[in-house]
Formats: structure tokens, sequence, C-alpha cells
């Protein structure tokens, strides 16, 4: 295998024995598949959408499967396996449709659309292999650009599943999937047709953010300021984490009136913002911190552990047989429950014995556009008297790895005329201190999930539209921490808006290249984290 998409790849340059995430070699190569033959569908279906024709069930497949091979959704070759045979079957029906409607002589059809798979699940293994990420091709800048595209795709496909399931689609959506995957099947792409679709896929990302974003507030209301205790109620309990506010309001339907407390963990949090899901009394609280603290939080905890949406580490053994897993997530020998009936692990939680009671602490949420542009007058009022200084957006994917504590140390060392705007579940590094209010409104400001990015995009514009300046004039730093492909994804997508002098850490892509960083930096002026005194003093200076 060789893996290097997410923030922790192996000594820097990418993880070759196993993941560091967890995934072993076997998953690694059948997600290596499911992305050659995604490429293969993606230059069908674009071919197809030329003739007026397209398939909705290959829409829908895509952004599926690409969300599948994001970093820790699922680690189970089963399940893997048969994300490929669905896409074997769904390219037979378009390899039909292609030859009626575009071209019967398939000579000039990319081997990924042709290709014949194996017949049992190890052969399978062995194809993948074949098309990992060495054999895309054989310049590294090429390549580079090749996978910032496919990491930016995956990470779009996770803001796309999410909105499909409540019921928004958009068609160009579905459309630029299908024209970038069939372009990845190019031997000599054009440097700058892959920077093209790069940005491109950051524009059309904006409006994946968008019509989630619009499927969240139709469905649930506009997020409330709202404070979240993560005090433990006595009695049976289900944590529930990852992303899917759907999954959430399922469940608490479903536990309404049975003694079950529901409990968020990790990017969940938000979810208490809204008022249609806070109106469950037994939405009781939230439970622990970021996704990479659960096997110290879960373990030895008598709740129930639903996964949602990515976030998922390998269960340890003494709490494995609590843990269930829906939708796209999957893990080998846990549980999976599908359809929205969690009836299995409502029965679970009720046999555990339940939650002590525990005193806990307080989190602030809920700051979406709509709370933060209705305050908006006091926020122009500070800024034009002089009290509040500067803006930060201090925020994205929390990790493992050593150096996440700059953002801690950032947070605590921004001064205090200063507002601090923050999203994703980088914000547990230190929503849990207190920094008070500045001009009547508080100094940190919780967006939301990485999902509701949209929001923070639109808070900055408006304020920029409010000054009668571009968004690069306003008294705003974005410092961003990275971890996998959603966050990809929303650089790119800040890259396509224009926005330049961004900070990036940790550490910088392993699968950026020297000369694709110095074009970053040259054309956005991306920097690197470096220590928190030299970085506050470059931007307030």
């Amino acid at each position: 295998m060789f893996c290097f998409q997410c923030e922790q790849a192996a000594k820097g340059t990418g993880c070759d024995k196993a993941g560091v995430c967890g995934k072993q070699p076997q998953a690694a190569s059948l997600q290596d598949l499911i992305v050659y033959q995604l490429k293969g569908i993606g230059f069908l279906a674009n071919s197809l959408r030329t003739k007026g024709i397209k398939v909705s069930d290959a829409d829908q497949y895509t952004v599926e499967a690409l969300f599948t091979t994001v970093t820790n959704v699922n680690f189970d070759s089963e399940s893997l396996s048969a994300v490929i045979r669905q896409g074997g079957t769904m390219r037979e029906q378009l390899l039909t449709l292609y030859k009626e409607h575009v071209d019967s002589d398939l000579s000039s059809v990319p081997e990924s659309a042709r290709f014949t798979l194996a017949n049992t699940d190890v052969e399978l293994m062995s194809q993948g292999a074949e098309h990992g990420i060495p054999s895309t091709h054989h310049n590294e800048d090429i390549r580079s650009v090749q996978q910032l595209l496919t990491y930016g795709l995956k990470g779009m496909a996770a803001y796309a599943d999410h909105a499909q399931i409540l019921g928004k689609t958009d068609d160009s959506i579905f459309a630029f999937f299908h024209e970038a995957l069939s372009y990845l099947n190019e031997k000599e792409p054009e440097l700058e047709n892959l920077v093209a679709l790069n940005m491109k896929c950051g524009e059309v990302n904006i409006k994946a953010m968008e019509i989630l974003d619009e499927a969240h507030t139709t469905r649930y209301g506009h997020p409330e300021p709202t404070s979240v205790s993560t005090s433990w109620k006595k009695g049976p309990a289900i944590v529930v984490t990852g992303h899917d506010l759907l999954d959430l309001e399922e469940l608490l339907k479903q536990t309404e009136g049975t003694g079950v407390n529901v409990y968020t963990h990790g990017e969940m949090l938000p979810a208490h913002g809204y008022p249609e899901l806070r109106k469950y009394k037994h939405l009781a609280g939230h439970f622990g911190t970021a996704w990479q603290n659960q096997q110290k939080e879960f373990d030895g905890v008598p709740a129930a552990f639903l996964f949602t949406t990515n976030c998922i580490q390998k269960p340890l053994a003494g709490y494995a047989d609590q843990v269930f897993t829906t939708g796209l997530v999957a893990w080998p020998n846990i549980k999976h429950v599908g359809k929205h009936d969690f009836k299995q692990i409502i029965e679970k939680a009720k046999s555990l014995g339940g939650l002590p009671e525990k005193e806990g602490h307080s989190l602030m949420t809920g700051f979406g556009r709509n709370a933060v542009l209705g305050v908006a007058d006091k926020v122009i009022e500070g800024v034009k008297g002089g009290d509040i200084r500067h803006f930060f957006l201090v925020g994205g994917c929390d990790g493992a790895k050593p150096g996440r504590n700059y953002y801690t140390d950032l947070a605590q060392e921004i001064p205090k005329d200063c507002v601090i705007l923050t999203l994703a579940c980088g914000k547990f590094r230190f929503n849990h201190l207190d920094f008070g209010t500045i001009g009547g409104i508080p100094r940190l400001l919780d967006v939301g999930q990485c999902n509701d990015a949209y929001s923070a995009v639109k808070i900055a514009q408006a304020l920029a539209e409010a000054f009668g300046v571009g968004v690069n004039e306003l008294p705003l730093s974005l410092i961003l921490s990275w971890y996998e492909q959603k966050a990809v994804v929303i650089l790119l997508s800040l890259l396509a808006l224009g926005i330049k002098g961004i900070r990036i850490g940790p550490s910088l892509p392993a699968f950026i290249t020297p000369n694709i960083l110095n074009f970053l930096v040259e054309q956005f002026n991306i920097k690197p984290i470096s220590t928190v005194e030299e970085d506050l003093s470059a931007i307030l200076a």
C-alpha cells in the first residue's frame, strides 16, 4: 500500500505498511480500486452527458463511493468489496449506454472504464494494488496536482452526500464529479488543466456547501447561540459521533420516551444549536472532545456509541461490543445498522446500566451566519470604534500528531481586543476556555462543523461588503489545521474565492511537492504556521 492523503502520513511522506489511521493494506488496495473504477465511471457518465443522457444512479454512486474512501470512514474489506461490485454493475450499465448513444467502438475508452473485475475479494485486492498512487503518473508534480484534485473530490463528496441524504442535490455538482474523474484518466495531462480543475473543484464545492447549509437550515432551523453541558445525567445513554444530523434526528425520535439520554460527541456538538434538534429534552449534552480521543474517552463507559460518518478509530476490546456504525461507516466485526433502524442500539444502551451522574462544564455553540450577522451592527461599530482590532478564524480538523498544541497556545495569546471565529473539531483544543466578551458579543464564536464552512465564508463576505472592501482587505486572518480530505476541499474553495495569506498546519500535505508548494505560495501567499509569537507578530504588525 501507499497512502498519503491525511496529515498523519507516516514519517511525513506516506503510509506503506499500514495506515497510521488503522487502515490495513487490504482495505487500502480496495479503496485504490474504488477510485480507479470511479475514473472509468466518470468518463462514461461525462461522455453520456454530452449526449444529454444523465444517469442518476451513477451520480449517487459516485458521491457515496468517493466518500467511502475518505480517511476514517470505512476500514472493512468486505463492505469495500461490495462497493466495488456495485460499481462494476454500474459501469456495465454505462458501457451499454455508451455503445448505444456515443460510440460502439470502445478502443478509445480508457481501461478504467472497461476492465474486468476479479472474481474473488483477494484478487480484487491485487487489482487495487496495481492502481495505487505511484501508478498514476511518473512526474511527481503532475501526480501531486492529480492527488490534490482527487482529495478535493473526496472532500466534496462528503458534503454532497450529507446534502443528498436530506434531499438536496444540484446537477452541476454531479456533472463536475464526472468531468474531473474523466480527466484523471489522461495519461499525459496538462498541468494547467489540472490546476484549473482544482480551482473549479473549489468553486463547485462552495455550491455543495451551500445546498448542505440549505438542507440543514430548512429542516432544523438556523443555529442559535446555545450553552451545552458536558455533565452526565444518570441513566441509559447513547453517544452519537460523526457529522450526520439526520441520523441524530432519527435516533432522537426513536429514543423519545424510552428513558435513554442522547449525547453528542466530536463534530456533533453544533447540533445543539439547531432549534428542531434542541427541542428533544433527552438530547442531554455533549460527551468528550475530539475524534482522536475516543479510545481513552469511551473505554469503560457504560453507554452505546453510534458512528454516523467519518471519525471512527479502532474500537478497543473493552467497548467494541457497544459500538454501532451506520451509513457509509464500517469497521471489521463491528455491528452495522441501516435504514435508521436503531432498535438494537437502544436495547444495548438499556442493558449497560446507564451513566452515573457526573458534573461537567459548559460549551458554547450555534454562532452560524444568521446569529453572527444578527449582531453585525455591534461588530461593525466595534471595528470602527477601535474596540475590535482583528478577526481570527482558527479552526479545521483536529488530530493526534504532535504540534497541534500550537492552536491552543495561539487562541490563548490572541489579544483581548480580537474576535476568534472557529469551526470543525479543531475548536476542541480551546473551546473549553473562557475568552470573555468584546463589545457585547463573545470573543469566541463557534460557527459549527466543518460542514458549516459555508457560514464562515458568508460571514467574511458580509463583513467585506459592509466595510466596502475585499475579503483580503479585512482585518481577518485564517489559521487552519488540516487532517483529511474535507479540509483539502475547503482550502480549494477559499483559494477559488481569491482569499490569500492563509496559514496552515501543523504540517504541510505530503502529497504537495516543493514545486507545487512554491506555486501556491506565489499565487495565494499560503504560509505554513511557524511559532505563535512569530505568527501573531506578523499578523498584527
